[in-house]
């Protein structure tokens, strides 16, 4: 296996990353189904344009059918509800309607009504056609379809002008801006910026250009190395990196290298052209802007899927709170009246993006005993845990008030379950002892998880273990779906409360 199917194995398996054949940059280019040059943009928009075309046409085929009954004829039919009704949904249902214009060019109002024309003139013919099956009068016929046409293209207009100021607004440009990390400071470098800058316009937003070793061009000033880009990117928001530096003899081990190093980086990750010259052969291609550039590393879930989890997280976490809420005062009473101290047992836990939060669990150890840094893991017949915390730990009661963490959206309710940040396996920090782990982080950590319904939860003692509970983990990102994540639930409230590995 040479360093390019290498790279491909290591890192680009994880999350899906498909082949191209044997095509060249160009040739793979030239017949790609989506070129979109912003998809990250477009995805964001997608919804909130669709729904806004729906809410504009639904209005006009309202007003037009009001207009109708009100100033048409002495005794206007009531069957015009009909082609009204009909219409609106030939231009819900019309194939173009699911894409949405290349941004910016969305904020452009000439490009998207020549866009809206072809639906909106086939709803109009829709509407012509039925009211001549419904036989209306020909001077009625031609005065409703105009009037749908009219009106609904005029609450088009209106909504798409209104949608084309939003979006040249300060605080909303600087919202969609896509910011991208450079690595590299020489020529290559300076081009990629330079691109970038002409092309994409308020698009991107340049995130910081770092160098993951000093290069013998040094044109552009770095702001830090590869551990300096790891530690900004838990604190601000990336969205891609660009691996940008000179080309050399061992350029593909040094973008293999860089991969693996930049793998805990929630972050689609690429490079340029001029780089691989063999990996044209296995790995996609996309565009930045005009830019062609090779994937490296893609984020498992898209922005849409991500929005989609966090809302079925919330409204189930709020519901099950809501239902579970007298029970779970009454654990409380019972933790307070076993053994003194807190209620919850709050712990520094290591969550998406490497980030750390406190996660919320009812104290099921003495307080005097407890292990806030997880240093020493819970064992079975522990005698830190107290009379009742053994049953709270034994049927996973202890877990519930994650729910809390679920709501504030540091956790979701289905994802890899998070490690206290001093966990060891074999007696080395999970992070030192299996590499694959921090892919883990690419996602939510989870209340319940594919690991823990396949018996891969407990006590964490040899790097074997953490192994088999990393693999399920990848699996699960790898094959995230909204109905996977309900079948996890499903599975959890059948087999994990009452799994033989909870202690």
């Amino acid at each position: 296996m040479d360093s390019r199917q290498v790279l491909t194995h290591d890192v680009g398996k994880s999350f899906g990353v498909n082949h191209i054949g044997h095509d060249s940059v160009e040739q793979y280019a030239s017949r790609q189904l989506l070129r979109e040059p912003y998809p990250y943009l477009n995805n964001v928009l997608a919804m909130g344009v669709r729904l806004l075309d729906v809410i504009c046409v639904a209005a006009g085929s309202f007003v037009a059918f009001w207009v109708e009954q009100n100033w048409g004829v002495e005794q206007p039919h009531v069957g015009m509800l009909a082609p009204n009704v009909t219409a609106f949904l030939v231009f819900f249902l019309f194939p173009k309607k699911s894409k949405l214009l290349a941004f910016p060019k969305i904020r452009r109002l000439k490009a998207q009504l020549r866009y809206l024309v072809t639906p909106l003139l086939t709803g109009g013919s829709v509407f012509f056609l039925l009211c001549v099956l419904l036989s209306f009068g020909r001077d009625e016929i031609i005065r409703c379809t105009t009037e749908w046409l009219i009106v609904s293209g005029f609450m088009l207009v209106l909504g798409r002008l209104g949608l084309s100021l939003l979006l040249y607004q300060p605080a909303i440009v600087k919202l969609l801006k896509r910011r991208i990390a450079i690595i590299g400071t020489g020529e290559a470098a300076v081009e990629l910026i330079s691109k970038m800058s002409a092309d994409a316009g308020q698009t991107y937003a340049l995130f910081g250009v770092f160098q993951d070793q000093p290069e013998n061009s040094e044109i552009v000033k770095a702001e830090g190395n590869l551990q300096d880009l790891l530690r900004r990117s838990r604190r601000e928001a990336l969205h891609a990196i660009i691996l940008a530096f000179q080309s050399e003899n061992d350029s593909d081990m040094r973008v293999r290298q860089v991969a693996l190093a930049l793998r805990p980086v929630l972050s689609d990750i690429y490079v340029t052209p001029s780089l691989v010259s063999g990996f044209d052969r296995v790995l996609p291609c996309e565009y930045l802007g005009e830019n062609p550039v090779f994937v490296v590393q893609r984020r498992p879930l898209s922005e849409v899927q991500s929005l989609e989890k966090a809302i079925v997280d919330l409204l189930f976490a709020a519901l099950i709170f809501i239902f579970l809420l007298p029970f779970l005062v009454f654990v409380a009473i019972v933790i307070k009246l076993d053994s003194k101290g807190p209620i919850f047992f709050r712990q520094p836990r290591i969550g998406k993006n490497g980030k750390e939060f406190l996660v919320y669990k009812f104290r099921s150890m003495h307080t005097h005993m407890s292990d806030l840094m997880a240093a020493t893991q819970t064992s079975r017949n522990d005698p830190r845990v107290t009379r009742v915390g053994r049953w709270l730990r034994k049927l996973s009661i202890d877990e519930i008030p994650q729910l809390l963490n679920v709501l504030k959206g540091e956790m979701s309710l289905v994802g890899p379950r998070p490690h206290a940040p001093h966990t060891r396996a074999g007696g080395l920090l999970l992070d030192d002892a299996l590499a694959e782990y921090v892919l883990r982080y690419h996602v939510k950590p989870g209340i319940t998880g594919w690991a823990q319904i396949n018996g891969a939860r407990g006590e964490l003692v040899t790097v074997d273990d953490l192994k088999k509970r990393v693999t399920y983990d990848l699996e699960y990102i790898r094959r995230w779906s909204l109905l996977f994540d309900f079948k996890i639930m499903f599975l959890t409230v059948i087999r994990e409360v009452f799994s033989r590995h909870a202690f």
